[in-house]
C-alpha cells in the first residue's frame, strides 16, 4: 500500500503555487492513502492569511484547502497522539506541532512517504525510517 503523508507545508503547497506542488500533486496522485494530522488543516488556515491580503485570493485557497482536506484521512489528535508527541519532542530538536505530525505518522504503515517542505523536518523523517518527499 502506497501511504502518503502530509505536513502542513504539503498541505499548503498543494492549494498554492509554490515550489514542490508538482512533486507534492504527483505523489498525491499516486497514493492509496493519503492522510494527515488534525493539527494540519488548524495550522493551515492562519497560514493562507498571511499569503495574501485579498479577500477573494484567501477565500478561493481556503476553498482549495479544505477541498483537498476532503479527501484526507484524519488522524486525530487524541492522547496516543499527544503523548507520541511529547515523547518526540523531549528525544528531540522539534517544535511541538512538527512532533505531532510525526506522532500522527507514526500511527500510520511504516512505509510511508513523509511529504514535508519544511527542511528541519528532514532529518527527523529520515531517522524514523520515512521516505522523504521535499523540495
Amino acid at each position: 500500500m502506497n501511504v502518503l503523508f502530509l505536513d502542513t507545508s504539503a498541505l499548503l503547497a498543494i492549494a498554492t503555487d509554490t515550489a514542490g506542488r508538482d512533486a507534492v500533486l504527483t505523489a498525491f496522485d499516486c497514493a492509496d492513502v493519503v492522510a494527515a494530522s488534525g493539527l494540519a488543516l488548524t495550522e493551515a488556515l492562519p497560514a493562507l492569511d498571511r499569503l495574501t491580503d485579498e479577500r477573494y485570493a484567501r477565500v478561493d485557497l481556503e476553498d482549495a484547502v479544505r477541498l483537498t482536506w476532503d479527501y484526507l484521512h484524519i488522524v486525530p489528535l487524541d492522547a496516543r497522539c499527544t503523548e507520541r508527541a511529547a515523547t518526540l519532542a523531549r528525544e528531540r530538536p522539534l517544535r511541538l506541532s512538527d512532533a505531532i505530525h510525526f506522532a500522527a505518522a507514526d500511527r500510520l504503515p511504516s512505509n510511508l512517504t513523509y511529504a514535508t517542505l519544511d527542511p528541519n523536518q528532514i532529518p527527523t523523517a529520515l531517522d524514523l525510517g520515512y521516505e522523504v518527499l521535499s523540495t
